[in-house]
């Protein structure tokens, strides 16, 4: 006789739904962390565009003092310095006017399941309520559409699109990117 095991309750009970949809308004929103790991990684930077009707209409970037020096990978990885975080503001002091920037607006980014499970895991901790908005994945939206290629990445995107990126791996300059991309693949749905 096979037993099953009890379904275990979601990590992350009152996240949004990962959509396939075309919208003319969202919040992009991107973030660069010391590690891969919501419990054990800081966020460093937060960025975020608001789109209304296709464009963008406000932005918000800030930089965040993980309290400890940076990895040199990832300084090499993104070009944020301990320098540049050393009078920066840490998460508990910037995460609620960033939720607040975001509000009840769909929440659209490149592998943003990363990007909304640091976020939600750190409002929790600090006591802000958890990030329930839905969400618009472009790596998702990106295999649904062209299922021939083998990899997503945003810079694959991004050359298969003809977007030109900025600077790679900065929060708001991924923001711009996913969505120059997103506004592309709306027109192939």
């Amino acid at each position: 006789m096979m037993t099953r095991a009890p379904k275990m309750p979601p990590a992350r009970p009152y996240k949004g739904q990962s959509l396939i949809a075309s919208l003319d308004d969202y919040t992009a929103v991107d973030i660069e962390t010391t590690g891969l790991s919501p419990r054990y990684s800081a966020i460093i930077e937060l960025g975020a565009i608001k789109v209304r009707g296709g464009r963008v209409r406000d932005e918000a970037s800030l930089l965040v003092n993980p309290g400890f020096d940076l990895p040199p990978g990832i300084t090499a990885l993104t070009g944020i310095t301990d320098d540049m975080l050393w009078t920066a503001p840490s998460i508990g002091d910037v995460l609620e006017y960033f939720l607040d920037f975001i509000g009840s607006d769909v929440i659209l980014g490149h592998n943003v399941n990363f990007d909304i499970n640091f976020i939600y895991d750190k409002a929790l901790r600090l006591g802000l309520p958890p990030v329930g908005n839905d969400f618009v994945d472009t790596m998702r939206l990106s295999r649904r559409l062209y299922p021939q290629y083998a990899h997503h990445r945003l810079s694959d995107l991004c050359e298969r699109l003809g977007v030109a990126p900025d600077t790679a791996h900065r929060a708001l300059a991924d923001c711009y990117t996913a969505s120059d991309c997103y506004e592309i693949m709306k027109l192939e749905m």
